[in-house]
């Protein structure tokens, strides 16, 4: 146990910089998704026959393929097209998408639960379709979702890890080049499983004090209450 507390400590400024890269790649994939994910899921639900197809098309494509191959397809095969992208925007690019298409689906739900009752009020005094989802749906949606939606974050998180099968150096690419250094790569590995963990547990606390803050008082029974009728 002495040795790996000796290798953890030693190799600790390399997996900072790993860290750090990993926690880019969260972030900027995670926003990248909340772009996509949000009128993915309102076109989904509100748009026209073909828009609502289009949408369709995306969300399954990236829910029903490994983000590892998607991953290689941006790096490896764009190049064939003449479009070729360095390692981390690559990486970034395919953690966006794939994670668009789960965020979707997050909204999706989340609006369906306003009910349609809300919309129907709001064009009843005049407000057209887009208003209505601007002002009235969403600011619930966004609140009602966090619960369900804080599993993207996590999940995204353990996700960066493919990155660095394309040497995005990145929390495991740090690990490989411990374990070659040290010829431990049991050791190398489970210290990078440690910060994984430490990661995942400060995130899902910071998420699930933003989802108690958020929760909309009484809500929970408004949905039972409609679900019941």
């Amino acid at each position: 146990m002495s040795e790996w507390f000796t290798l953890f400590s030693n190799s600790l400024p390399e997996f900072w910089k790993g860290t750090l890269i990993t926690l880019l790649l969260t972030s900027t994939g995670l926003g990248i998704g909340f772009l996509l994910g949000i009128p993915a899921a309102v076109i989904r639900i509100y748009g026209s026959k073909y828009l609502r197809w289009l949408a369709i098309g995306y969300i399954e494509l990236f829910r029903g393929t490994p983000a590892l191959v998607q991953l290689f397809v941006i790096y490896y095969g764009l190049p064939d097209m003449g479009i070729t992208l360095d390692r981390i925007p690559a990486a970034i690019i395919a953690l966006g998408l794939n994670s668009g298409a789960y965020q979707a689906e997050y909204f999706r739900s989340a609006i369906q639960a306003i009910g349609h009752d809300q919309m129907m009020a709001a064009r009843a005094i005049g407000m057209s379709r887009i208003k209505a989802i601007w002002n009235i749906i969403l600011p619930q949606a966004m609140r009602l979702v966090i619960p369900a939606w804080s599993n993207e974050p996590v999940s995204l998180l353990k996700t960066t890890a493919i990155a660095f099968l394309i040497a995005v150096p990145d929390l495991m690419t740090k690990a490989k080049m411990v374990a070659t250094r040290t010829y431990d790569p049991i050791g190398a590995y489970l210290a990078v499983a440690v910060i994984y963990l430490i990661l995942v547990v400060i995130l899902t606390a910071i998420l699930e004090y933003i989802s108690r803050k958020s929760r909309i008082p009484g809500f929970d029974l408004e949905i039972e209450a409609q679900r019941s009728t």
